[in-house]
């Protein structure tokens, strides 16, 4: 499901910066790697990012512990019967983006559209973005496709030790980036554990115990 909440991501800005800035020269402009795989297409490096675009990269995940409380259970009362499930997981991620353009110029400029972009549009559900960013380049598996979603990107401000450990952790030379936490993705494997019967009644009988004579 991450693959495909990224893959919707980079489709709508994909489609942003197409229809704003023109035809691109590089087709296309956003792609999804592997930052630690290095920069440079290859047959030896297939995980990679290319030359002359802007690579989405997960780097971090955390989980929503605000979201950990919930219902164990589903009712449903038409059918009169309540079904046990584990809570689903609420997680946040560190998604790098970055420019890997062979002129600087470039990469600032290309990357401060897409800050601009995210600025614009922070907020991705199934009912905001297009539907061919819901299908292109999607997971084939339906399990692992988003069917309800709402992705929400932040701006993340990380200090120049965390940038440090961050590009020294990734192996390679930094280059022109944002950092962005998306957060709130739902994951669940839609099974059921447990199935009961509504309780509807609750039948309680006193009983008055005579008083026997002293």
């Amino acid at each position: 499901m991450l693959a495909h909440a990224l893959t919707v991501v980079a489709n709508e800005l994909e489609k942003h910066l197409s229809d704003i800035y023109g035809a691109p020269a590089v087709a296309p402009q956003v792609r999804l790697g592997n930052i630690a795989e290095g920069v440079g297409s290859g047959a030896g490096n297939p995980g990679a990012v290319p030359r002359e675009v802007l690579g989405f990269s997960m780097v971090n995940i955390r989980e929503e512990k605000s979201l950990k409380n919930v219902p164990t259970y589903v009712r449903n009362d038409a059918a009169l019967r309540v079904l046990y499930q584990n809570p689903p997981v609420f997680l946040n991620f560190h998604i790098l983006v970055v420019a890997t353009h062979a002129s600087y110029t470039n990469a600032l400029l290309v990357l401060s559209r897409a800050i601009k972009f995210f600025q614009f549009a922070n907020v991705f559900d199934q009912d905001s973005v297009s539907p061919e960013s819901l299908t292109t380049n999607a997971p084939t598996n339906p399990l692992d496709q988003l069917a309800t979603f709402k992705l929400i990107f932040d701006i993340y401000s990380p200090t120049m030790e965390e940038v440090n450990h961050l590009w020294g952790t990734l192996g390679g030379k930094q280059y022109p980036f944002a950092l962005y936490t998306l957060r709130l993705l739902e994951l669940t494997f839609k099974a059921t554990q447990a199935e009961a019967g509504l309780i509807t009644e609750v039948v309680t009988d006193t009983y008055l115990k005579n008083a026997t004579s002293g």
